[in-house]
């Protein structure tokens, strides 16, 4: 068996293997790119109200008061979004997970967010999370909608034998010369070519655009993936040095004066006057130190700030910005941006979006060229996609 034989074995079996789960991620992969686009414009009803005229916003505390009347005490809140705008809601989150359980339905025990008028206190949407689409859409893209223990490490494998195939596939589409090259690189279709020469072409002539853009989206989901990949790229980008990790810090549990989440959004806002969206953790314990992300809606991910503040007195404990971090630290940071082409703002969220669907459509093409050369060998004729259905 020739190196290039054994390559096509390596391809069609990891294709077998990984075919379904590199369907299922890269549709969800489209899905996602532009949630943060399109989440305004499908749920405009609960993320926008009407600011009336001559009133003043209430203390977030009161308004966190009345949305956890309105859930409920079992149901206690973990987070509050607090948009800059006039005419945004204020959000706050709950959610608990059960460990135990594979079956996603079981393991996200509940989640849900409330959306609140800041002005008058009242109720404008309360969400089951659980089951919204785009919640649904990114545990399917990491978990399959099982547990990460389970869902999580057939997706880590799967983008794994993902990547052993496109680099596979590269090295089977490479041309020999540039006759071949003119085939390899453009679809030279005519009136009466074939649909299974199409087929082929779509599989392998796309495959070799998106090579480079969906190498960037598998590797940093890896990244995220295995501890050990992390590290690595970590240490790489640090010249083999090694970091220790910053020491927990916490609140002065000395001080009995109460927690004022009113406080910490306006040492929030002095800190980061630019930021047009606060998400602060909400304390269980007297001990907890406030976590910040101040966070700008048009900005990349790695450019938004996380700080910690004393929960009794508001003062700053820690702040982690992209100019304060180590390059390693750095490059984690950039992950996000990178898998989902965000780093370059809007062209590369499109560029991502085609990568992914070109992602969903290789596992596709390629099961219907093995289909047609399985066809081939026993005599019959395969019919085409659209006729066969």
């Amino acid at each position: 068996m020739t190196i290039k034989q054994s390559l096509k074995n390596l391809h069609r079996w990891l294709g077998f293997a990984s075919g379904l789960v590199v369907f299922i991620v890269g549709i969800t992969g489209c899905l996602y790119a532009f949630m943060d686009e399109l989440k305004p414009w499908l749920y405009q009803q609960r993320m926008y109200i009407s600011v009336p005229s001559e009133s003043q916003r209430l203390p977030l505390a009161v308004i966190q008061e009345k949305a956890q009347q309105a859930i409920g005490t079992a149901y206690p809140l973990q987070l509050a979004e607090v948009p800059v705008q006039a005419n945004r809601t204020v959000v706050f989150r709950t959610l608990k997970i059960n460990r135990d359980q594979w079956w996603y339905g079981n393991y996200m025990a509940y989640y849900y967010r409330i959306y609140m008028n800041p002005y008058t206190g009242s109720v404008v949407k309360k969400e089951c999370t659980k089951w919204e689409f785009f919640t649904v859409v990114v545990n399917l893209h990491i978990h399959l909608l099982l547990s990460p223990a389970l869902g999580g490490k057939i997706v880590n494998w799967g983008v794994v034998a993902f990547v052993l195939l496109l680099i596979s596939g590269l090295v089977l589409w490479w041309p020999k010369n540039k006759a071949a090259a003119k085939q390899r690189f453009w679809f030279n279709w005519k009136k009466g070519t074939r649909w299974k020469r199409k087929n082929y072409d779509l599989h392998n002539i796309l495959g070799c655009y998106a090579i480079s853009v969906l190498l960037v989206i598998a590797i940093t989901g890896l990244v995220w993936s295995f501890e050990a990949v992390r590290d690595t790229v970590q240490w790489v980008a640090n010249s083999s040095h090694t970091y220790a990790k910053p020491a927990p810090v916490f609140s002065d549990s000395t001080n009995r004066r109460s927690f004022s989440p009113d406080n910490i959004l306006q040492q929030a806002i002095h800190h980061h006057p630019g930021a047009t969206t606060f998400l602060i953790s909400l304390p269980t314990d007297h001990k907890s130190a406030v976590s910040v992300y101040a966070r700008h809606d048009k900005h990349p991910q790695y450019r938004n700030v996380i700080s910690l503040y004393d929960q009794h007195t508001a003062t700053l404990i820690r702040r982690n910005t992209f100019s304060g971090m180590n390059n390693g630290e750095k490059i984690y940071a950039l992950n996000y941006d990178l898998h989902v082409g965000s780093i370059i703002g809007l062209p590369g969220k499109i560029l991502a979006f085609f990568a992914s669907l070109i992602a969903a459509s290789l596992p596709v093409t390629g099961l219907y060229i093995w289909l047609g050369r399985k066809q081939k060998q026993s005599g019959k004729v395969l019919m085409p996609l659209k006729r066969a259905a």
